[in-house]
């Protein structure tokens, strides 16, 4: 009788929910002590910092792909038989100094995730890069030569954090918070130069760079972002301005940069999306979306294919930032 259904509402997990809490409170705290004007030890808390918050998020990722059995994220050891040999299949919850249980570690983390197909390759490489700094700070006699090449992972950390939160269903949104790591050369006010000078700094340079040169097709995360700090003379009268929200702060871009910012033509939309999803279809459906897309100037800029001629044509162009939207009708391809 559908009179006496019971509903029964799925209680939140308070493990879990705590890891991403803390998760959170972490990758802030790491952006923040970043961004302050004068902290010596700027580079090293921060990858201390996103680390702790990145394995605390992928503790939470395995202990809800385990129907939040905690045991999923425990460490087990061997038993000990009376004879004192090591037990082949018998194991024991391994415990701290403190007899609490320990859990795994967030290189075990990343590899049961890469298992599941959880983990795309690119944001595996940018965790694992920020695990190298933080493990080899120490050994750095002139830290200041990785400080560039640490805020390129920085940001693309940030971007990977921010996506994977929505990605995994945290029901979390970071959208109030102002997400980014001061340019280097307004933290120090000067440029950082672009070499490193040390042994040891140049062999980390190079783990990242062999990381950047290996195929993957992930677009929806970054191993590391490009900083380019630029100051030219003159006016900026000749910029095209641009405002993305009532109550922000306007800024001015070139022509070239809003190339950069609006790199997708119509059709690449389209052929990528082929590519995307599962039960992608160019219709009437995905053509409402475009036309709602093209509401949001953050998504969607036309510009004259002449800018010289004010009786130019126009023609439409899109953010990469367009799939955030867009995977929201359809279904991702896992593959």
């Amino acid at each position: 009788d559908t009179n006496e259904r019971r509903h029964i509402t799925m209680k939140k997990n308070p493990i879990y929910e705590s890891l991403i809490d803390k998760s959170i409170g972490s990758m802030l705290s790491a952006i923040e002590i970043y961004n302050k004007p004068d902290f010596k030890y700027r580079e090293e808390t921060f990858a201390i910092l996103a680390i702790n918050s990145w394995e605390l998020l992928l503790k939470a990722r395995l202990l809800k792909l385990n129907n939040y059995r905690v045991n999923s994220i425990y460490c087990y050891k061997p038993y000990i038989n009376k004879n004192g040999e090591k037990s082949k299949k018998k194991k024991i919850l391994d415990r701290n100094r403190t007899n609490n249980p320990k859990s795994i570690s967030i290189y075990e983390a990343l590899s049961r995730l890469e298992g599941l197909h959880e983990l795309p390759i690119k944001l595996k490489d940018n965790i694992e890069s920020l695990i190298e700094f933080r493990d080899n700070a120490i050994h750095f006699v002139n830290m200041k030569d990785l400080s560039k090449p640490l805020q390129e992972l920085g940001f693309a950390c940030i971007k990977n954090y921010v996506q994977v939160l929505k990605d995994w269903q945290t029901k979390r949104s970071l959208s109030k918070y102002n997400l980014y790591l001061m340019p280097l050369a307004y933290v120090e006010n000067k440029m950082d130069i672009d070499s490193a000078s040390t042994p040891e700094a140049q062999n980390f340079i190079k783990l990242v760079k062999h990381k950047l040169e290996e195929e993957n097709k992930d677009d929806d995360y970054d191993i590391a972002i490009k900083i380019e700090l630029k100051f030219q003379k003159g006016n900026s009268f000749g910029a095209t301005s641009v405002k993305y929200d009532e109550n922000g702060v306007p800024i001015t871009l070139s022509e070239e940069d809003i190339r950069k910012r609006y790199p997708l033509t119509y059709m690449n939309v389209v052929n990528k999306a082929k590519m995307r999803y599962i039960d992608f279809k160019c219709g009437k459906n995905f053509n409402s979306i475009m036309k709602q897309i093209k509401q949001n100037d953050k998504l969607y800029y036309e510009r004259k294919l002449d800018s010289q001629n004010p009786k130019s044509q126009k023609k439409g162009f899109y953010s990469t930032n367009i799939w955030q939207e867009i995977d929201n009708h359809y279904t991702r391809d896992k593959k």
